[in-house]
């Protein structure tokens, strides 16, 4: 690798783990994903911190990367199969409490993807707060970031292609 894609891809790092943050809202460690290049839709997961004095909700997210998004999280079926479903009513933010989103859980649904997720490329997403209104967020593509330790995988979807 020459000295000038180590410091390009250096740079890009620094201003990519630098957290977005508006009205109290801190968004940190974002990043999206697809299972196959392939993929009508992808997910986007993160740790949302409220240091706002008040309690928020995460009530909708919006991108150009895909023809529809939804807030989404997994449930299971009774069945001890996880099964993912739409989260109308949005995800709660505590005041001062980290409300974390991520493979298995919580999650921004990306359908109907407008191109592929391809490997350390971007999206930017607009996350909508009943509070604090819109943070826009540039989201790094990571499909090769392995799930948290706990995460369950998006196994059991037969409605979606992830």
């Amino acid at each position: 690798m020459s000295l000038r894609t180590t410091l390009a891809a250096a740079c890009a790092a620094t201003f990519l783990s630098v957290p977005a943050l508006a009205d109290g809202i801190m968004i940190m460690d974002p990043y999206a994903r697809a299972a196959g290049p392939t993929a009508k839709s992808g997910a986007a997961f993160m740790m949302i911190h409220n240091e706002s004095g008040q309690d928020d909700r995460l009530i909708a997210a919006r991108t150009d990367a895909a023809a529809r998004v939804e807030l989404h999280t997994h449930i299971e079926s009774g069945d001890g199969i996880m099964q993912m479903v739409e989260v109308e009513e949005g995800f709660p933010v505590a005041a001062g409490e980290m409300h974390h989103m991520m493979r298995g859980g919580d999650h921004v649904m990306l359908m109907g993807l407008n191109s592929p997720l391809e490997q350390d490329a971007t999206i930017d997403v607009t996350l909508v707060f009943e509070n604090a209104g819109e943070v826009v967020v540039t989201i790094p593509v990571d499909n090769e970031r392995k799930p948290e330790a706990g995460a369950h995988g998006h196994g059991a979807h037969s409605d979606h292609d992830h």
